[in-house]
């Protein structure tokens, strides 16, 4: 008898401890990231703990640009995405809506670095401008993937008078390929991203030309933010899971104030992203902003963007700026 009770305390004990641990259970919140820059709120949000206060466990999945992000959306392999460019994203949204729904958007211009415009020295310019002068064609010139930065490497190009086939000719190519196609001379423009623009400048013969391409050549407001990506979750999601939507958005917003305010958040970027070890803590960020935090200049920019979109038929009819963000901490 003593040994059967025994027995049946330990079973008790099982059980309890087994309730207990599956109660404490963290959920699960699948995530597509492009490594680069602009993912580094999500970076923040997991190595700094918050998504585990939440109650949060993140599974990633490294994605190579928007495209492959909004596809794994759109299939439901993931319930998020850290980076997804917005044109590509609304255009999702037209297929499927709320499959990209935003929480928080990346601001990018002259202050605030992210595409832009990286020469060989050997063409001798300083400004994009320049180009006319340049004897050589067609320029060799390559852009960071997906439709939409293909369109915003042809938008300064375009602006200053070349014609694409006769003046330059325009490849798509995967970001990771970027620094070492430009230090071999394979190309004599690029329409890159931060890090990569930053990196190649410091590794060879090579010269930022412009940055901020999208506020100057496409909104054409002085201060303006470009509003092109931007951390999204899926509408299935957030309806079939509200609290944990809820949650990660408020990992997400902590993560946010952390690289506003804490310089030491820039960490993060090593080993996670394209970025050097030694470029860190210099390298330029997007203005990194929370869905509620958008004033209504910002959604006027957002438009302006979104419109442009439509123009050159990256989406096939207008979206409205606050169509597909949502503020979840609230």
């Amino acid at each position: 008898m003593l040994k059967s009770n025994r027995l049946l305390r330990s079973a008790v004990l099982c059980l309890g401890l087994m309730s207990a641990g599956f109660a404490s259970a963290a959920d699960v919140v699948r995530v597509g990231a492009f490594p680069v820059s602009s993912a580094l709120p999500y970076y923040v949000a997991r190595d700094r703990g918050y998504f585990e206060e939440q109650g949060i466990e993140t599974v990633e999945t490294r994605l190579m640009g928007g495209p492959a992000l909004l596809s794994a959306l759109i299939s439901g392999q993931i319930d998020a995405a850290a980076n997804l460019v917005t044109l590509e994203g609304m255009n999702g949204n037209l297929l499927k809506p709320g499959v990209a729904t935003y929480i928080a958007i990346n601001g990018q211009n002259v202050e605030y670095p992210m595409e832009q415009y990286v020469a060989s020295a050997k063409l001798g310019i300083s400004a994009l401008e320049d180009l006319n002068n340049v004897e050589k064609r067609p320029l060799r010139v390559m852009s960071a993937p997906g439709p939409a930065n293909m369109a915003v490497a042809r938008a300064g190009l375009d602006s200053i008078g070349l014609v694409e086939g006769k003046d330059y000719i325009l490849n798509e190519l995967a970001m990771n390929l970027h620094v070492e196609a430009m230090l071999a001379g394979t190309f004599d423009l690029g329409m890159t991203l931060e890090p990569n623009a930053t990196v190649m400048q410091t590794r060879g013969d090579l010269v930022a030309i412009e940055a901020g391409i999208i506020a100057t050549r496409v909104i054409k407001r002085e201060g303006a933010q470009a509003w092109a990506a931007g951390g999204a979750l899926s509408k299935d999601f957030i309806e079939s899971k509200p609290d944990v939507a809820r949650r990660y958005a408020l990992a997400w917003s902590k993560a946010v104030d952390d690289i506003t305010n804490d310089p030491s958040a820039r960490e993060s970027l090593k080993g996670n992203t394209f970025t050097p070890e030694d470029l860190a803590a210099s390298v330029p960020l997007p203005k990194f902003v929370m869905v509620g935090n958008l004033d209504d200049q910002d959604l006027a920019d957002f438009q302006t963007f979104l419109d442009w979109g439509t123009e050159k038929g990256l989406l096939k009819e207008t979206v409205g700026a606050s169509s597909y963000l949502v503020d979840l901490e609230n």
